[in-house]
């Protein structure tokens, strides 16, 4: 068994995989810069077929004339959303995954990174990121939502919201890594360990407290993403992924796991990521997400005519497989079965359509989702019956989006 300086030495080890930025060296005199030319992008001949295309490139890239971009950036402690109304599949890219830091995305070194395993344990063991590729992985397809996606929908509506401003904080991947049951195996994880601290190496040091059933249930570590090894601001080297759990628990840059007996009562856990109620109380360890759905053609600021038209939109929930996904074309009069394009596949997001011909009459259009549990995604006015309005997690209201007698679309959230 490792002795405590061998620990020390293993947890000095994984401090030491996060840089410390420091002072950035001095600028040029301006004199001296030389002005950047501005980019340019490639002409659009008449006639492709006149003329040879672009050669071969070590990184395949976007269209210039497709431009799906997250918003807001430059945020340390932030967010950036990932715009769904650019999105036609359910596989959400890497590089559109949204971000939430607390301190910043870190820059760590894999080669020195490693995941600490101590506490009610039989073996206290540091692993590399080469040690962790050694287990039997799996890769599995689940999305992440943080907490707070939607929260300002929820609590003030406006119409001209977007969905990657209503729903932008929830993204769904392949994740390729090694389940925390094969690790906790390992290390010899004592019977009466009812609950890990699961710790990161961003400079906010975020921690979080997962009961141990979880942990063995469906918890992975993972290091790839969509088929090539994490983006820094997904996590790089590893990650816990907990799928269908708040992704506030799904800590980034993992470096550390302890077993205990009894919740850390962290910060985020006590001050932060509780529920606040009507009656007030607050629920804690709300970790599971509802299931909802949102439309994402069209939506604002599209403006359509008057014909047939594709209503598009992802359906999720944490509880399991989304089962059904239905539509209204009239504000909730009536509702009808949307067509689910993909096999529904539990806790990731399902691509829902129903073809529709709009006359030219003023209405709304809306979703619900429907899981595996029976549960069904409530109104607004529902939800604030049962909660209050006084917090900004875990929110899944009914989404409308009302079309004008001129076809222009904007949201409507006052379900």
């Amino acid at each position: 068994m490792p002795t405590r300086r061998d620990m020390l030495a293993s947890t000095a080890g994984a401090l030491s995989g996060a840089v410390v930025f420091g002072v950035p060296p001095l600028a040029e005199p301006e004199q001296q810069r030389s002005p950047a030319p501005p980019p340019q992008e490639p002409a659009i001949p008449a006639d492709p077929t006149k003329a040879p295309g672009a050669p071969t490139s070590a990184l395949g890239v976007r269209s210039p004339q497709v431009n799906p971009a997250r918003t807001p950036t430059g945020a340390i402690a932030g967010s950036s959303l990932t715009p769904h109304q650019s999105l036609t599949g359910t596989i959400t890219p890497a590089d559109l995954h949204f971000e939430r830091h607390h301190a910043g995305v870190p820059a760590i070194d894999a080669a020195k990174h490693e995941l600490l395993i101590h506490g009610l344990v039989e073996r206290t063991l540091a692993f590399s990121i080469a040690d962790l590729k050694r287990f039997p992985r799996v890769t599995r397809t689940y999305f992440i939502e943080c907490s707070g996606n939607g929260g300002g929908a929820f609590r003030r509506p406006r119409p001209e919201m977007t969905p990657q401003q209503i729903a932008g904080l929830a993204s769904n991947t392949e994740w390729t890594g090694v389940p925390v049951r094969a690790l906790f195996n390992e290390v010899g994880a004592h019977r009466d360990a009812a609950w890990v601290l699961a710790e990161g190496s961003d400079a906010a040091v975020l921690t979080r407290s997962i009961p141990m059933s979880k942990m063995l249930d469906d918890a992975l570590v993972v290091w790839a993403q969509n088929g090539e090894p994490l983006r820094p601001a997904q996590g790089y080297p590893i990650r816990l992924l907990l799928p269908g759990w708040e992704g506030n628990a799904s800590i980034k840059w993992l470096r550390r796991l302890e077993l205990g007996t009894r919740p850390w009562m962290t910060r985020e856990e006590t001050s932060k990521y509780t529920d606040p109620l009507k009656d007030g109380t607050a629920r804690q360890f709300s970790f599971e997400v509802d299931a909802k759905s949102i439309i994402t053609a069209p939506v604002f600021p599209e403006r359509i005519t008057r014909g047939w038209h594709p209503i598009s939109g992802v359906a999720w929930s944490g509880r399991g497989r989304v089962t059904r996904v239905e539509v209204s074309t009239n504000g909730g009069q009536s509702w009808s079965n949307a067509a689910l394009l993909n096999p529904p596949t539990s806790k990731a997001f399902v691509r829902f359509e129903q073809m529709w011909e709009w006359t030219g009459d003023e209405t709304v259009l809306l979703s619900r989702a429907t899981d595996e549990t029976g549960y069904v995604q409530p109104t607004r006015a529902a939800l604030i019956e049962a909660r209050g309005i006084g917090t900004s997690y875990h929110s899944n209201p009914i989404y409308g989006w009302k079309v004008a007698t001129d076809g222009a679309v904007t949201f409507h959230g006052e379900t």
